[in-house]
């Protein structure tokens, strides 16, 4: 009998760490490197602990006309003003909520300086809406991202 109760729990035990499994791997189908819909930039996702976030790793333009790195110049603390934008981490805070969407996190706009409440949601495995928003969702705009695949020859 205790043969059959402990095959019975290593059973139910197994389920729970597949189970588990799985939503970190439905949860993890995020991070990757994702092109914003006007093309002039990229955000690398990655995971840090149970929540995710996002930083800029490429831009279209990334030099002003006299060939000086951009940076956060809106920025409304004065201090990062003259942080470079290449590398910056413009979202912050998300967790995976299931359905394939991410909420509780921050997106920053380092072309007007302001962050906004963000919600993302995975389209398919090569797309996502990223809105952002402030008070409630229904103030705010989404962008459609694509993720960006490297071929290497």
């Amino acid at each position: 009998m205790k043969k059959i109760i402990y095959f019975a729990m290593s059973v139910m035990m197994l389920n729970v760490a597949q189970a588990q499994t799985k939503e970190t791997t439905e949860a993890d189908k995020i991070i990757g490197v994702w092109e914003v819909g006007s093309g002039k930039a990229r955000v690398k996702i990655t995971k840090y602990g149970e929540k995710f976030g996002g930083k800029l790793v490429w831009l279209k333009e990334p030099n002003y006309a006299d060939g000086t790195k951009k940076v956060d110049k809106n920025n409304p603390d004065e201090a990062k003003r003259t942080v470079p934008l290449l590398g910056y981490t413009n979202l912050l805070g998300f967790t995976y909520k299931g359905k394939s969407e991410y909420d509780g996190g921050t997106i920053y706009d380092p072309e007007n300086g302001n962050t906004y409440n963000c919600l993302i949601s995975l389209e398919d495995d090569n797309t996502i809406k990223v809105r952002g928003y402030v008070g409630v969702q229904i103030f705010g705009r989404t962008d459609t991202w694509k993720r960006v695949t490297i071929k290497i020859k």
